[in-house]
């Protein structure tokens, strides 16, 4: 077991790695002799819910699978759960799933009877190694990803690897993108590494895998530690590739692409529009798709079926990201040296995209 601890300004929490086992006697400490409530979605819950459901006495509640979880609808009708349940500020919410179900239940976390405790229990790598941790919570809405959200912090997050071995092939290698972005950003030894390492993550070594969620979660903890609500552009890094992602979901339809494949795509097309503006060498552009091609991971606009720059621009444009429809894009001089570029020329980017596919 490892024990991460994640301190900001305001707050302080542990990030259990583990297994879920070491994870309970935390939670129960935390529940403080208090029912928590379990929010999950079937399938999870069928091979992961039970147990723990019996061992803390929790009751379930079960989202959609998926993106269909990150509704306004759906967080309403958890919140009336919530309160149909007589849940208290104290009640910990425990939220066991991947993304989606961690967003929308730390969403209902920070606005039911104006906050109650939130614990991650991640069960995919994309959220193992990246959204379980930092506070962001949110739904979609009006086509676009993660539009409504607070930042709440968790008030734990237990980890537990093992729960890879359920994970279907593809959600492994989407979750593998936002393990790359980590070296990508400020370490290029630890892309280096991937590079070394990734597809034996893939392939199910558990020695590999431990090592990347930890060294994510760290990286994650000291990035997000001096700007916890994204303002001074710091943790802005950590939206490397998301920027060309969260547009392509919304072209292509919240849910059809799955995010962590879109950011694949997108670390691809910040290094080669890097690259083209002239500010990254070629070979370090050629080095991130490779690494993504033969991760299985898309690389390319045509690999996700998109053509069109022109609607990925009036996205982009849209991205909370963007200041005064100035596009906002977080580049890179070279691996492990991602910066922001608050101004990017709009005609210029979309004339990239349409060359792109």
């Amino acid at each position: 077991m490892t024990v991460i601890r994640v301190e900001t300004s305001q707050h302080r929490y542990d990030v259990v790695v583990g297994p879920i086992e070491s994870g309970l006697e935390h939670i129960r400490e935390l529940a403080a002799g208090r029912r928590p409530i379990l929010v999950s979605e079937p399938k999870v819950f069928a091979l992961h819910g039970n147990g723990l459901a019996e061992e803390l006495g929790a009751d379930p509640i079960l989202l959609p699978e998926g993106e269909a979880a990150k509704d306004w609808d759906q967080l309403h009708w958890l919140l009336a759960t919530l309160a149909e349940r007589n849940a208290g500020r104290d009640t910990p919410l425990l939220a066991l799933g991947g993304g989606s179900v961690g967003d929308v239940t730390g969403l209902a976390a920070s606005l039911f009877k104006r906050g109650c405790p939130i614990v991650h229990v991640p069960t995919t790598l994309l959220s193992q190694a990246d959204s379980a941790v930092g506070g962001k919570t949110a739904v979609d809405a009006f086509g676009e990803k993660n539009l409504i959200g607070t930042f709440y912090q968790p008030a734990l997050v237990v980890a537990d690897p093992a729960f890879l071995d359920t994970l279907d092939a593809r959600q492994l290698r989407a979750g593998y993108a936002e393990v790359i972005k980590y070296g990508l950003i400020d370490d290029p030894a630890f892309f280096a590494w991937c590079e070394a390492n990734g597809r034996g993550l893939l392939a199910g070594h558990p020695d590999l895998r431990l090592h990347a969620i930890t060294n994510s979660i760290k990286a994650k903890a000291r990035i997000v530690a001096g700007d916890v609500e994204d303002r001074s552009g710091k943790r802005a890094l950590l939206n490397l590739g998301h920027s060309f992602g969260h547009a392509i979901e919304s072209e292509t339809g919240l849910g059809e692409v799955l995010h962590g494949e879109a950011i694949a795509v997108g670390l691809a097309l910040a290094f080669r529009f890097s690259a083209e503006v002239g500010i990254c060498p070629p070979g370090d552009a050629d080095r991130v798709s490779t690494h993504l091609a033969a991760c299985g991971l898309p690389s390319r606009l045509a690999d996700v079926g998109i053509s069109n720059g022109t609607k990925l621009v009036n996205w982009m444009v849209r991205d909370k990201k963007s200041r005064d429809g100035r596009i906002s894009l977080i580049l890179a001089r070279g691996i492990g040296r991602a910066f922001m570029e608050p101004t990017v020329e709009s005609r210029r980017l979309t004339d990239f995209l349409d060359r792109a596919a």
